[in-house]
C-alpha cells in the first residue's frame, strides 16, 4: 500500500495527540517531543477505547479510561491493565503534510 497523506503537521501540537481514521480503521498520530511524528493503532489493547483522549508524556501515551500506558515509539505496552503492545506504523513528514504508512 503506498503512503497515504493523513494530516497537517500543525494539526496537532508538539506533546499532543490526534485521531485519524482510514478506511475501515482508526489510529492516533502523535507529535513527539522530540518533534517527530508516530503513528499507532488508535484504541487501547485492554478495552478498545480510543487514545485520542489520552495523555502523552515522556514517550508514551495513557488511555483516559483505565490508565494503562504505551511507549508510542514502539508500542511496547508499559503499564497494566494494558499488557499487549499497540501497532505501529511508519510515518514521514514531507512539506506541512504527515504521511502514513499502513501494510
Amino acid at each position: 500500500m503506498p503512503w497515504i497523506d493523513a494530516i497537517a503537521t500543525d494539526d496537532v501540537d508538539e506533546g499532543d495527540v490526534v485521531r485519524w481514521d482510514f478506511q475501515d480503521e482508526t489510529f492516533v498520530i502523535i507529535h513527539g517531543e522530540d518533534g517527530r511524528f508516530y503513528c499507532t493503532a488508535g484504541r487501547c489493547t485492554h478495552q478498545q477505547v480510543h487514545l485520542s483522549g489520552g495523555f502523552v508524556i515522556d514517550n508514551a501515551i495513557e488511555c483516559p479510561r483505565h490508565n494503562g500506558v504505551f511507549d508510542y515509539r514502539s508500542g511496547k505496552a508499559l503499564r497494566a491493565p494494558a499488557c499487549i503492545d499497540l501497532a505501529t506504523f511508519e510515518t514521514k513528514v514531507e512539506g506541512a503534510r504527515v504521511f502514513v504508512l499502513i501494510s
